[in-house]
């Protein structure tokens, strides 16, 4: 099985200020404007029926975020599964996994551990947003009290503040959603707490389950890397 045209070399790092026992990341730099059909029977993987009449670029970040995933879980397991699409849209991990694959512009990457460890893992990759653009999604990304903490503190860009807030919610989303098997939405959670060393807290707004009722806080990371921002968000067993 050969790398597709499209994807550099795959890179297992740690970009995060904390690490995550017994997790792995894969990741590569994807260059959409490369991609060809033949790609996927080149690296050994399947295009899902639902992208068959996508553009090029839609299919170069999913084969790209397949191979991460592949790589992945052969370092976990020694096996090289990858994982399908399910009825969710939520990626099918095999037996005992967990995982998250996260794309956006020109990176992609996955990551897996074992279900004893993690009950979920949930990761993000985001170019910062324009300001004009954070203004526009200000309102459906920040609550009320996101909002006023940040009038609280006018020396801080609402780019920047919009852009996380966007990207760990979305970790927190992918984290959380096969655990209580519910969607919820940026407004049933809010960002608590963040430090420059790349620490952060969230905490539900809404009853998820039994087990993440609305107050439950769950620690996240951020870090930057080659100006993307990337999130996570882990819970453990």
């Amino acid at each position: 099985m050969d790398l597709p045209r499209c994807c550099s070399p795959l890179q297992s790092h740690w970009p995060w200020p904390e690490p995550l026992d017994h997790a792995v990341l894969v990741s590569t730099v994807v260059d959409t404007g490369s991609f060809r059909d033949d790609d996927f029977p080149v690296s050994g993987i399947a295009c899902p029926e639902t992208l068959t009449t996508a553009a090029g670029k839609r299919k170069a970040e999913y084969l790209a975020g397949r191979v991460c995933a592949r790589e992945a879980l052969r370092l976990i397991t020694g096996q090289t599964d990858v994982p399908r699409i399910g009825d969710d849209r939520a990626p099918v991990w095999p037996a005992g996994n967990v995982g998250t694959i996260t794309h956006g512009g020109d990176w992609a990457g996955a990551m897996v551990a074992a279900r004893r460890h993690y009950l979920g893992l949930g990761m993000d990759v985001e170019r910062r947003l324009t300001e004009q653009r954070a203004t526009r999604l200000l309102d459906q990304v920040l609550t009320p009290d996101e909002k006023a903490r940040h009038a609280a503190n006018p020396g801080s860009s609402y780019a920047q503040l919009v852009t996380l807030t966007f990207s760990l919610k979305e970790s927190l989303f992918k984290a959380l959603y096969p655990v209580v098997k519910r969607r919820f939405y940026f407004q049933d959670a809010e960002l608590l707490t963040w430090n420059a060393s790349g620490e952060a807290t969230l905490r539900l707004l809404s009853d998820l389950s039994a087990q993440w009722p609305r107050g439950r806080t769950v620690d996240a990371q951020f870090t930057e890397v080659d100006h993307r921002l990337l999130t996570l968000v882990a819970i453990p067993a």
